[in-house]
């Protein structure tokens, strides 16, 4: 009788016990390598080990806040795998949201300073960032502001009570964040420094909590008081790390030496080791998540001694739901724009997100978020979101920093071939009722050098649309592009190639991507070269002439993610130029045609072009491209002047740096398609393949003149690249090997870093 109380006794203080153990789970920061925290919690969940508090630093704080707002590991999984997350952690534009209409002419640009003066000092202010916060953080809005609406702004309420831990560099204190904004406290706990820009909380800017706290057990001991704390470790302990190895620095910055002992009365401790999981890999986020069940199935057992209480997986399930059931649908009633000066320009802010609608809904936030993104007015926004519970809708605050008011571009190309060129550019913006943005840039090189001044009004009217301007000098000379290195023997053409021209268009937006525009403007073209290739120094080059006035009106579509190598999104075009003028030429010494002349220039002149990328998962892309040209030109006065002032079809960078006679005509058809093979989000290789087919050739005469064929399709031109391309973020890295079907030299490989790109030309 005695042994059967005893027993009974036993049972009951078991059961008391196990009803009263409470567990705190604690998630470290350690950037990539913190994927593992989800396998973690999905094993804890599958046996049933109760999840009563959690708390994490960094990538620790966005697994445990967004598992505490009801997100279960299948769905953190499915989210990190997914495209969405790879743009938000690079701050890249998913294709449907690049506003086109507001995007500068393209340029070389690596790296943008900002002008400031500050105490009758000027200075240049280098990036403060190298990932764009834009993206992120309307990608945490997008996720939290619900559930900081369910939980009435108390982390305590969510469906799992949470909190996450940011630095406040500037006091050297780690700063507990366990109310307000949960995409905003786990938006400052993960904000590594150098990569992403912080954000202020309580008017303290916050960096990754990382830097003075990266486990915070004492802080879930004291907050919460657990009976059971079951802590989480991926960082692994920091390495020296090399001068020229930023990561490396920037982990060492971040993975500060930090306790992470847990006492084995308060609970037990988990570490995931990696070896080859860097700060940023995300992509391996299947070897990160192997090994975190990994380390929780081995601890399993111990799990299971220390902590008898269980719970059903159907009861969590119900409250997830629950939890879930009690977020309010985004939709979006009042606007608020901070740091803007101007009200005009706050007024048309909110009335771009609004259009005049009392609600606006999640998407189309979205889409005019994105076209504010683009305005080289602004600097950056974040957006935060409040709850109004008596109307039931969020009202949007927009955190705006206007871009400051001078900016100066550095970039170009260095190459093994002799096309090296340096850029400079600088732009001054101001706003009055609208946008004026004044420019101005220099290319300087062997091969190319160009000069180009103007400046573009945009008019925040209910259909915006925009006046620019712009003068221009462009010179060209394919006789200093020589080299002998890498195959090639013969040296190019003499060609040397002068452009003026001033410019006026004005054009307004048709949707995200597209664009319609037209201008006029006038070009004053020359060129220099020898009807022979052997020549000497004395003789007198042949100059060709080209006057013109142009009326051009084009139509257009750009979604491409790179300015050059793109791997996906959408290039259409349309554009068609009316070009009146008077040509000239003026015979050299070693011309076999005489006499000066004058003569009347009139055409039309029709060109459609379509790139497309067509992704197929992420480890391959098709390209497609196609082109074609229709032209009333008639013919030059000799052969060579019919070329150069042919269209050219130019589908790779490298073709741009050459003169290719047999790639130019008036009329004609092309096209080709790329392989793309990814071996990461920014490495891939590239196979391309084209043909290049004149209508009716102009093929040249005995006389050195120039005459059309008579059959359609007269010959077919291929050229081709193979290239291994990085893009690096300022620009990209691409060793290449180039085919071209002419005569002499047919193929040429080339290392590059950056951008072959130039100024436009009046025609």
């Amino acid at each position: 009788m005695k042994l059967k109380l005893l027993v009974s006794l036993l049972v009951v203080l078991t059961g008391f016990q196990s009803h009263a153990q409470s567990v705190g789970v604690v998630l470290s920061g350690g950037g990539a390598k913190g994927m593992a925290h989800i396998a973690v919690l999905r094993v804890l969940e599958e046996n049933n080990i109760p999840i009563d508090y959690i708390a994490g630093t960094s990538i620790g704080a966005i697994v445990g806040g967004l598992y505490a707002a009801g997100y279960s590991p299948d769905e953190m999984e499915e989210l990190f795998k997914s495209d969405d997350f790879y743009f938000w952690s690079t701050g890249k534009i998913q294709t449907g949201y690049r506003y086109y209409f507001k995007q500068p002419e393209a340029d070389p640009t690596w790296l943008q300073l900002r002008v400031t003066r500050k105490n009758e000092k000027v200075k240049l202010l280098p990036p403060t960032n190298i990932v764009p916060a834009e993206q992120m953080d309307f990608a945490f809005m997008e996720l939290t502001a619900a559930t900081s609406a369910a939980c009435d702004y108390d982390f305590n309420k969510l469906m799992v009570p949470f909190f996450c831990v940011a630095a406040d560099v500037y006091n050297s204190k780690p700063v507990v964040l366990r109310n307000g904004d949960l995409g905003n406290a786990i938006r400052a706990s993960m904000t590594v420094p150098l990569y992403f820009k912080p954000i202020k909380i309580n008017g303290s800017l916050m960096f990754d909590g990382g830097l003075l706290n990266n486990f915070p057990t004492q802080q879930m001991k004291e907050i919460f008081k657990p009976d059971i704390i079951i802590g989480h470790k991926v960082a692994n302990n920091a390495k020296a790390a090399e001068a020229d190895d930023v990561m490396q620095q920037i982990s060492n910055l971040v993975m500060r030496p930090t306790n992470f002992e847990i006492d084995p009365k308060d609970g037990i401790l988990l570490e995931t080791k990696f070896e080859d999981v860097g700060l940023l890999d995300f992509d391996k986020i299947d070897q990160a998540m192997a090994a975190g069940e990994k380390t929780a199935k081995n601890a399993l057992d111990s799990i299971k001694m220390l902590i008898a209480r269980r719970v059903r997986h159907e009861d969590l399930q119900a409250k997830r739901e629950n939890f879930v059931a009690g977020k309010p649908a985004l939709y979006f009633q009042n606007i608020q724009v901070e740091g803007v000066d101007d009200n005009m320009q706050r007024q048309f802010i909110i009335q771009s997100m609004k259009h005049g609608m009392p609600i606006v809904s999640l998407e189309n936030l979205k889409k005019e978020y994105f076209k504010l993104v683009a305005d080289q007015q602004v600097k950056s926004i974040q957006p935060l979101t409040y709850y109004n519970k008596e109307t039931g809708y969020f009202d949007l605050h927009l955190k705006v920093e206007p871009e400051k008011k001078i900016d100066v571009n550095i970039g170009g190309n260095i190459s093994t071939k002799p096309i090296n060129q340096g850029y400079v550019g600088v732009n001054y913006r101001a706003y009055n009722r609208r946008a004026y943005l004044l420019n101005s840039n220099l290319f300087f090189g062997r091969f190319y050098s160009s000069f180009k001044l103007g400046g573009r009004i945009d008019y925040p009217s209910r259909l915006p649309f925009y006046l620019a301007s712009y003068f221009t000098l462009n010179r060209w000379d394919y006789f200093a592009s020589s080299s002998e290195l890498f195959f090639e023997n013969v040296r190019p053409p003499y060609i040397i190639r002068d452009e003026l021209n001033f410019r006026v268009e004005g054009g307004f937006p048709l949707g995200l991507n597209s664009k319609f525009y037209t201008g006029v403007a006038y070009s004053s073209a020359s060129d220099q070269y020898y009807q022979t290739d052997i020549f000497n120094k004395e003789d007198e080059p042949d100059e060709s002439t080209l006057n013109a006035f142009v009326v051009d009106i084009r139509l257009e579509t750009n979604s491409l993610n790179y300015k050059q190598y793109a791997t996906e999104g959408l290039l259409r075009m349309l554009d068609t130029k009316y070009v009146v003028g008077e040509e000239g030429h003026f015979p050299g010494s070693t011309s076999e045609i005489s006499g000066k002349i004058h003569q009347h220039q009139e055409y039309f002149q029709m060109n459609a072009k379509l790139l497309r990328y067509f992704n197929f998962g992420k480890a391959f892309t098709l390209g497609l491209h196609a082109e074609g040209l229709l032209s009333t030109k008639d013919l030059f006065r000799n052969y060579k002047a019919v070329k150069l002032n042919a269209p050219g079809f130019q589908p790779t960078p490298h073709s741009n740096s050459l003169f290719l006679n047999n790639f130019h005509s008036n009329q004609f058809t092309a096209g080709g398609l790329k392989t793309i093979f990814h071996f990461s989000p920014d490495m891939h290789l590239r196979l391309e393949g084209y043909g290049f087919l004149p209508i009716k050739e102009e093929l040249i005469a005995e006389d050195l003149t120039a005459y059309k064929s008579n059959d359609i399709f007269h010959n077919v031109y291929w050229q081709g690249m193979a290239a291994m391309v990085y893009q690096t973020g300022i620009g990209p890295v691409s060793l290449a090997v180039n085919y071209y079907d002419k005569e002499n030299t047919k193929w040429y490989i080339t290392l590059n870093f950056g951008y072959i790109l130039f100024n436009k030309r009046g025609l």
